[in-house]
């Protein structure tokens, strides 16, 4: 029986190593700062935002909420986030998607300054995510990194499977296992012969978005299995991308919907504040100290 990767547990442990960091901030005067923009009224965002509220204030980080009506122009998102990202009492912001039709969501996160990205899905942060120099890392495929470091997974040199190519988890998830020296294949839709290939999978991420879809004969004997789905199945009981029931029988290592990845995304978002806070003093007192060209 696989061993249960417990998402929970990993995640309060580095939320308490953020509120230490956050404190020591703190004591010197500055107080980590996110802004949270939600747009419109979708239920399921709505509660995303609420809980990323209660987690800033576990974790002693400040967090402002600016919500909008779903009649708001891109034009006016756009003069919020400007303003945001003057505010030096701000050092992450999150616009949370998905936006009402009629936003281009690549204007509106491009807007945001990559200084304060903590989502890290600006141009500039995902090309250094690529070239494996970066501040921040996508929240999702980072968690994802700490469960497989909570069960003393070992990456180099194994291979490594992702089935999912979204930009938000499927790719930066590829590349963080690649930066780790796993030899790393990609799946998708069109992918051929996909059971074979992740089957051949010591490590297997699943981050498709369809309930059940990976199943015990598509996991090798022993493999850590990463559930990053969140679906409901025909009961309307929350449920992930792999057939946990029947991987559990399988795999040396598995993550439980929910529970598991779900809680670690909200708790990178708070790491990415604190090291953008971090940053933003350590780059202030750089301009500061810079002599004066003769």
């Amino acid at each position: 029986m696989a061993v249960i990767i417990d998402g929970k547990a990993v995640s309060q442990r580095i939320r308490e190593e953020i509120r230490q960091e956050a404190d020591a901030l703190t004591a010197k005067g500055i107080h980590p700062g996110l802004a949270v923009i939600i747009v419109g009224d979708d239920p399921a965002s709505r509660i995303y935002v609420n809980n990323k509220k209660k987690a800033c204030a576990q974790c002693g980080i400040h967090s402002e909420e600016f919500s909008l009506s779903a009649d708001t122009t891109e034009n006016e998102l756009l003069e919020l986030i400007h303003t945001l990202n003057a505010r030096q009492d701000i050092n992450g912001i999150l616009c949370q998607l998905p936006l009402p039709r009629g936003f281009n969501e690549d204007v509106i996160i491009n807007a945001i300054d990559p200084k304060k990205d903590v989502d890290a899905f600006h141009p500039g942060n995902v090309g250094g995510i690529m070239l494996n120099k970066y501040s921040f890392l996508p929240c999702t495929p980072a968690g994802v990194m700490e469960l497989l470091k909570a069960v003393n997974t070992q990456i180099a040199g194994k291979r490594a499977v992702v089935v999912g190519r979204s930009n938000i988890v499927g790719k930066p998830m590829a590349l963080l296992l690649l930066h780790a020296d796993a030899t790393v294949t990609i799946c998708h839709s069109k992918t051929a012969g996909l059971t074979q290939i992740c089957r051949e999978a010591d490590i297997l991420v699943a981050a498709v978005g369809r309930a059940n879809f990976i199943t015990s004969d598509m996991i090798k004997p022993g493999a850590v299995v990463i559930d990053v789905g969140m679906n409901r199945d025909e009961n309307g009981k929350l449920c992930g991308d792999v057939d946990f029931a029947a991987a559990e029988k399988v795999a040396s290592a598995l993550t439980p919907v929910p529970g598991g990845v779900g809680p670690m995304t909200i708790t990178m978002l708070l790491k990415n504040t604190v090291t953008a806070a971090k940053n933003q003093i350590e780059n202030a007192g750089a301009r500061v100290a810079r002599p004066v060209g003769i």
